[in-house]
């Protein structure tokens, strides 16, 4: 690209792509006539309502993702992870009744498939460590949600951990 911006119809289309991709590998067993058994499932969480609507937006334009709940306090999340066993979770940190940290703990218990991505507020170098090593697959800023939302997922649902060009100087060890 010549230093400009991907449009977000462009951005959107690409990831679309891979996510297709690591859907067809992942899910080969469960091809039926050509067709995949399911999207890859996603459960948000955020206790704030804008927040919530922003992300399923976002992540409702990809075809392969299918946003199959959501949660607004940790309680809540722990409950919809068990019942639902999402592929993905997207999680907060600053939660009422069950922080995010400990949401994340009994989730991996509950449903040890799901992987979890944190997008939080919090921007601390030794919460995103934590995080880390509790066994979440991604973490991203809020502040940066609308321009890493995406590729943090994409990231995530191909395995690969993703911190956010925030974090990029930073050496994250599990």
């Amino acid at each position: 690209m010549n230093g400009r911006a991907m449009p977000k119809e462009a951005f959107i289309r690409q990831v679309s792509i891979k996510i297709r991709r690591v859907l067809a590998l992942a899910t080969a067993p469960l091809i039926n006539n050509g067709r995949h058994a399911s999207p890859f499932r996603v459960l948000i969480v955020d206790d704030h309502e804008a927040f919530r609507r922003f992300t399923c937006s976002m992540l409702g334009e990809i075809a392969e993702l299918q946003i199959v709940g959501e949660a607004a306090d940790g309680l809540e999340a722990v409950h919809k992870a068990e019942e639902l066993r999402p592929d993905l979770i997207v999680l907060d940190m600053g939660l009422p009744k069950l922080n995010g940290m400990e949401a994340a703990r009994r989730i991996r218990k509950l449903s040890p498939n799901s992987k979890i991505f944190i997008m939080s507020q919090e921007s601390s170098v030794d919460v995103v460590q934590t995080a880390l090593r509790e066994g979440a697959k991604g973490y991203v800023v809020k502040m940066d949600a609308g321009s890493e939302l995406l590729r943090a997922v994409n990231a995530v649902i191909l395995g690969e951990p993703f911190t956010g060009v925030r974090f990029s100087g930073h050496d994250f060890v599990k």
